[in-house]
């Protein structure tokens, strides 16, 4: 009996093997440390946090009523600016991104050197916040909406050229041969085999990609890149909680809008 029962214990079933708790306490362990020090370098103030809901419940009851006789006085242009900024950015976007994607794409540019010096421009591209971008463009351009729509089109490159080429990497290579085969020059290739595969891809980044656009040219003109970020900025900077509170409500607004029509115009395309 007592054999039967130490064979049953050696057999026992265990989830995870000794290494593998080691390595989650491990990593349990480095989370709560990563917490603990963040926690003390944020420095939080616990007064502040303790009057945090009054001070919620005082800025809502001052942006309410919604100051919506502003709207065509103070936020329609902005709002206009706003989407023309996201919709011009994504074009010049495209217009940049897909000689890159082109060029990242290791079967449609068969050359290693090109290949990483493509991907090292796409990574450059969305390592630096729209922000970012737009602080330089505002240094170079002055205020306004030009430094926004450059700032938006040089953020979108690294996320649309990354998915085109990415997109082209995984089209099926037997229309492609077949028509190098047959000898077809290079732009029918990618006219006749590769577009018509990523095609559905295409239209989904773009437009993807003007709808996170139009959320970001929103707040670019906190930093002076034209847009209704600088009508928030300006009600923010007077206090003017109303108009504040009329400036978000048109954001939302547009915000849903945007996302709406997208998911109309990617049913219909795709």
């Amino acid at each position: 009996m007592s054999g039967s029962q130490g064979f049953e214990a050696a057999r026992t079933w265990r989830r995870f093997t000794p290494a593998q708790r080691l390595a989650r306490f491990a990593v349990y362990l480095a989370l709560v440390i990563a917490i603990v020090l963040s926690v003390q370098t944020v420095e939080v103030i616990p007064e502040f946090l303790y009057d945090a809901p009054e001070q919620m419940q005082d800025l809502l009851a001052r942006m309410w009523p919604i100051a919506f006789y502003h709207y065509p006085r103070g936020v329609h242009d902005a709002l206009m600016d706003t989407l023309h900024i996201a919709s011009l950015g994504t074009i010049l976007a495209l217009i940049m991104a897909l000689p890159i994607g082109l060029l990242a794409a290791n079967n449609v540019t068969p050359n290693k050197i090109v290949n990483y010096f493509a991907k090292l421009l796409l990574v450059s591209s969305r390592s630096v916040n729209s922000l970012v971008w737009a602080l330089l463009f505002v240094a170079v351009f002055g205020p306004g909406a030009l430094a926004g729509t450059l700032a938006i089109a040089f953020r979108s490159i690294g996320f649309v050229g990354k998915l085109v080429g990415e997109a082209l990497e995984e089209a099926d290579r037997g229309p492609i041969e077949a028509l190098q085969a047959a000898g077809a020059p290079w732009l029918s290739v990618l006219a006749k085999a590769y577009w018509p595969q990523v095609e559905p891809a295409f239209w989904s980044v773009v437009l993807f990609r003007w709808d996170i656009n139009v959320r970001e040219s929103a707040v670019l003109g906190l930093v002076g890149a034209g847009g209704i970020g600088m009508a928030l900025d300006t009600a923010l900077n007077l206090f003017q909680w109303d108009r504040v509170a009329m400036v978000l409500f048109a954001i939302f607004t547009v915000v849903i809008l945007a996302e709406i029509a997208v998911t109309y115009i990617r049913k219909r395309l795709i």
